[in-house]
């Protein structure tokens, strides 16, 4: 369990998770609206190299980032509208793993099949308006974690 104080304690996470993250890896985001999954991945985005706010992509759903403006190729993926999982399907996300790292909010919109693999992190909202975020880590995670 990890507490997180304030948007720049979340942000500071998602670097230091962008330090270790490779192609193909696949993190996940859950929570509640405005418990902090943005700001990890605007943390994260801002140390591969992104010099702009990122966007939340809850309307295009997946916001894709390559080098050069990033060290390595993102997909930002926002599941937020996602009604059914059958909809995973067309997003083509299936095979983005093999040359994208993959941040991926909402995931459990897209259904037991998906990311069974991925770095799960959840983040609770505290009674003091902290963020308590908890990880399930998985075995191609585990030389990497915790992070420092």
């Amino acid at each position: 369990m990890i507490r997180l104080v304030g948007d720049a304690q979340s942000r500071v996470f998602g670097a230091q998770l962008a330090r270790v993250l490779a192609v193909g890896d696949v993190v996940t985001l859950s929570g509640p609206l405005g418990a902090g999954k943005t700001s990890i991945a605007r943390g994260l985005l801002a140390e591969l190299g992104l010099t702009s706010e990122a966007p939340s992509p809850s309307y295009p759903i997946v916001q894709p980032y390559a080098p050069p403006e990033l060290r390595l190729p993102v997909l930002h993926i926002d599941l937020y509208r996602i009604e059914d999982d059958r909809e995973m399907l067309e997003l083509g996300l299936d095979d983005a793993r093999y040359d994208s790292a993959l941040l991926v909010e909402w995931p459990e919109r897209a259904g037991e099949y998906w990311w069974h693999d991925a770095l799960r992190l959840t983040l609770a909202v505290a009674e003091d308006d902290a963020r308590i975020l908890t990880a399930q880590v998985p075995a191609a995670w585990r030389a990497r974690w915790p992070l420092t």
